[in-house]
C-alpha cells in the first residue's frame, strides 16, 4: 500500500551528511521524497512510495554512520499526495 511518511530528526543532523546519506540511501528504494535542513537544527524528510520500502529506507538511515547524530525522531504517516516521483535535497 502506497503511503507518505513526514520525519523530524533532532540532534546533531545537519552538517553530518544526513541529507547527502538520506539521498544515497533513497536511491535503493523505489520511493520519491525530500530532505532539507530546518532552521531550528532539525532535519525533514518527507517520503512518498510502499510502506514497506519506506520502511526497509527509514532502518538503514536510521542504522547507517547517523545512528551517534540522532536523538530523537517525530514521524506522521499520512495519505500519499503523489507529489514525489524521485528524491532530492533541498538546499
Amino acid at each position: 500500500m502506497k503511503k507518505r511518511l513526514k520525519t523530524y530528526f533532532y540532534g546533531h543532523v545537519q552538517g553530518v551528511g544526513f541529507r547527502a546519506t538520506a539521498w544515497s540511501i533513497a536511491q535503493r528504494y523505489n520511493i520519491g521524497g525530500v530532505v532539507r535542513n530546518l532552521k531550528d537544527g532539525r532535519v525533514e524528510l518527507i517520503v512518498e512510495g510502499e510502506e514497506q520500502a519506506i520502511k526497509d529506507f527509514l532502518r538503514e538511515l536510521t542504522h547507517s554512520h547517523l545512528k551517534s547524530f540522532i536523538t530523537h525522531i517525530d514521524w506522521i504517516w499520512e495519505k500519499p499526495e503523489d507529489k514525489y516521483i524521485h528524491f532530492s535535497i533541498v538546499r
